[in-house]
């Protein structure tokens, strides 16, 4: 007899992006025999039937979850978050999505006056939309904060604002150099506007008090609670620190289970020379060693960073940006990336690199291609984000076997953010942002994440953003660059199976077969069925992982 049986809904059974043989692929009412039921016994799927079937499945002791005519499906894997900022993202002020510098003001006054015991003011998550010109400065903060030092970090991850005490606090005045990999952004004068770029942002972050660790534990078991309840069963933390394995087995029950699994990459930074290399890896590697085997809490990846982002100019793009000289910010020199990744390679790590522009997409490829034929298929090298990219290098990702692993709603079409995204890049490059459709139909193995807390982890929003090519309230009409859109069921599939291969777990996980792992989701309705119009709004009203239901 079954432990769980899960009955009464479509069941989607999941398989790789853009395949005919998706599970549940065809749209439109079920056909006679068609899946609906799900058995669980132990931590595996036992059976997948009929509702007639799961009859014979339940005994008195069975659990069953009643799906109500909704879709049953593999829980979604976020292929790219960042869990060592969910503490300080869980304790201070979320500005995500206020596109008014109006709006943005009066929301962190008013969390400045509820937070009187702060030294700091703290948050992140502003839009450069939300700033003429496309960047804060440091009065537009005083305004708000005038008392204590302020600082919030843009939803990027790439940019700072700070106000004028914080500047002070850290240090940053007019004598200031620029950090390596950073920029203190000045006024003609000289003076430190209270933008911040990339690296140049650490002076101000190394100051603000961060949660205690008692604080910090329970913030991270909250944020995994909360990514499980919105249907995530794992995820992918792509930037974490030797630390952190550590933290997170503080989080484990009696059982040794985590409220959902994950995989971390350690990080992996250009000018270490060959043999700091070699000596950072094997650190790493005593580090992840205990973890090789583990179902719940895994290494074995490397994150680096080529470039930065397009809104700032410090993405590495093939040609400068308009009106400039800068083709962006690329981190490594071609030869060192390259020896970098053979290194990894040869050792058998996985790498994945953040590439957004056209350059550092095709520096990411090359180093790949030069680990030899078929080899980087071998450990799923990865690269990250594919804001945009040259025609050439399109067909690359499935000649090599490189993951694209993307993130839908960064690409979230609001008139004002895309604005400065487009206005940053030469019309043709801006008007070929994000090709998901073209990247699935040349065969490249697709991977969907949030990069949370960039934009939220809401599984929803990204198969929106993927499918329709427009925001929530549907604009542009017909979607922006509409011929990148793809299917539910392929978008479907990305988030779950291709999320899955990305991390090396597809034959465990990412699709609804017998033996495989139970972790799988009940929603609210078939979005098979209802199509892209029913995606926004829908409710996961059961989640299981390894097998037993997440409270």
């Amino acid at each position: 007899m079954s432990g769980l049986v899960v009955r009464g809904g479509r069941v989607f059974a999941g398989g790789h992006p853009g395949s005919a043989a998706l599970g549940g692929r065809a749209t439109g009412p079920m056909a006679d025999g068609a899946p609906t039921a799900v058995a669980i016994s132990g931590d595996r799927i036992m059976a997948i039937g009929t509702d007639r079937d799961a009859d014979g499945w339940s005994g008195p002791d069975t659990e069953v979850i009643e799906a109500d005519g909704g879709l049953i499906l593999p829980g979604f894997n976020d292929a790219h978050t960042h869990l060592r900022w969910a503490p300080t993202t869980l304790s201070r002020l979320d500005l995500f999505g206020i596109t008014d510098l109006s709006d943005v003001q009066v929301a962190i006054r008013a969390f400045a006056a509820a937070h009187p015991e702060r030294a700091w003011v703290a948050g992140r998550g502003w839009l450069y939309a939300a700033f003429p010109g496309g960047m804060p400065t440091r009065e537009q903060l005083d305004a708000a904060v005038p008392d204590r030092p302020a600082y919030f970090e843009c939803f990027d991850g790439h940019s700072g604002w700070a106000n004028s005490l914080a500047l002070t606090a850290a240090g940053i005045d007019e004598r200031t150099p620029d950090p390596v990999n950073g920029q203190i952004v000045r006024d003609t004068g000289g003076q430190a506007t209270g933008a911040l770029l990339e690296r140049a942002t650490e002076a101000i972050e190394a100051l603000i008090p961060p949660p205690s660790a008692d604080e910090s534990l329970a913030l991270l078991r909250a944020g995994l609670t909360a990514m499980a309840h919105a249907g995530i069963t794992a995820v992918q933390d792509a930037w974490a620190r030797e630390e952190g394995f550590a933290t997170l087995d503080r989080l484990r029950d009696a059982d040794g289970r985590l409220p959902i699994r994950v995989r971390s990459a350690l990080e992996m930074l250009p000018g270490q020379g060959e043999a700091g290399l070699r000596a950072i890896l094997d650190r790493y590697e005593s580090t992840v060693a205990p973890y090789r085997n583990d179902p719940w809490l895994r290494g074995g990846i490397l994150k680096s960073f080529i470039d930065g982002v397009v809104e700032a100019h410090t993405a590495s793009l093939l040609t400068p940006y308009p009106g400039s000289t800068t083709r962006g910010d690329p981190r490594w020199a071609e030869e060192e990336l390259r020896s970098a990744v053979a290194e990894a390679h040869g050792r058998g790590w996985q790498v994945e690199l953040h590439a957004i522009g056209t350059a550092a997409v095709r520096q990411a490829l090359d180093a790949f291609q030069a680990v030899g034929p078929g080899r980087a298929a071998e450990r799923r090298h990865r690269v990250e984000h594919i804001e945009t990219i040259d025609p050439a290098d399109l067909g690359r990702f499935a000649e090599l076997g490189v993951v694209a692993s993307m993130q839908p709603f960064h690409g979230f079409p609001e008139a004002g953010q895309m604005a400065v995204w487009e206005g940053a890049l030469d019309p043709e490059l801006a008007a070929s942002g994000w090709r998901i459709g073209s990247l699935l139909r040349s065969g490249a193995p697709i991977a969907f994440g949030s990069d949370w807390p960039v934009v939220p982890y809401d599984p929803f929003l990204e198969l929106h953003a993927a499918v329709t090519r427009t925001t929530t309230d549907g604009q542009p009409a017909g979607g922006w660059l509409p011929g990148e859109a793809i299917g539910v069921a392929d978008a479907m599939a990305a988030a779950t199976w291709g999320s899955s291969y990305a991390e090396h777990a597809e034959t465990e996980r990412g699709a609804l077969q017998v033996g495989r792992l139970a972790d799988l989701i009940v929603l609210d309705r078939d979005l098979l069925s209802e199509g892209p119009s029913a995606i926004l709004g829908t409710r996961v009203t059961a989640t299981v992982v390894g097998g037993r239901i997440v409270p």
